[in-house]
């Protein structure tokens, strides 16, 4: 029986020593193939089969469309616009510019002379009351002249002649009131613009720098008659009185 354990006991060891290296080899080939596989997987180098499907993935992501979407609307081109009236009166006649401006002067002299002497004369207004009257009846003159001719754009029918004597009407009342000096002023005034309204929108057949020229004529002379309103509320009344008035 002792025999018999003793030869159990040796079996065992022997069998336990021939078991370890087994399995200290199957653990390291465990080990090696864990790692290959890890390798294989993991390699920072292209495989064979990760480049043959490479370009194919490429191919596919190419056809998407990755940059962002513009809403932005096109912008379309606005239409130049047209100059101002005003700025034709480069193109006058050198001729119509200098009577034009020379005709400002009895406008721009009588307010003129009152501020330098820091009194208000009523015989300096009286004549440019008088004088923008006589204007009124020369701008009617104006537009008789022009419907005339045979090649005029304006015809000489209904509207064109009658239209030419509003002025004549507003120029007769205002030295109808001349002993009202204020209130004819403002009738020369209200002439002036019905006539500038008419030339403008109601019959606009003249020349462009001939409407330039009209439109500094009448507001110089609007600015020269407000200008003698001013003097005569705010300095005292000197000089010679009217005509009317001795």
């Amino acid at each position: 029986m002792l025999r018999f354990i003793q030869k159990f006991s040796q079996a065992s060891s022997k069998m336990l020593k021939c078991s370890f290296p087994v399995g200290l080899r199957a653990s390291r080939t465990d080990t090696l193939s864990l790692k290959m596989s890890l390798q294989q997987n993991f390699s920072p180098f292209p495989r064979p089969w990760l480049s043959s499907s490479f370009p194919v993935y490429m191919s596919k992501t190419q056809c998407y469309h990755t940059s962002p979407c513009s809403f932005k609307k096109e912008k379309q081109a606005l239409p130049a616009r047209s100059p101002s009236t005003i700025s034709y009166i480069t193109d006058s006649p050198k001729p119509a510019l200098y009577v034009t401006l020379a005709g400002l002067i009895p406008f721009v002299a009588p307010p003129l002379v009152m501020l330098m002497t820091k009194t208000y004369i009523p015989i300096l207004a009286f004549t440019q009351m008088a004088y923008g009257a006589s204007f009124l009846s020369f701008l009617g003159g104006i537009r008789w002249g022009f419907a005339l001719p045979e090649g005029s754009p304006a015809k000489p029918d209904y509207l064109n002649l009658a239209s030419s004597i509003a002025p004549l009407f507003f120029s007769w009342f205002a030295f109808l009131i001349s002993e009202r000096l204020s209130e004819a002023i403002v009738t020369v005034i209200m002439g002036m613009g019905i006539a500038l309204h008419h030339e403008f929108f109601v019959l606009p057949h003249y020349p462009n720098w001939f409407k330039a020229l009209r439109v500094v004529v009448t507001l110089l002379a609007t600015f020269s008659f407000i200008t003698t309103f001013v003097v005569k509320s705010i300095f005292p009344e000197k000089g010679h009185k009217r005509p009317d008035q001795v």
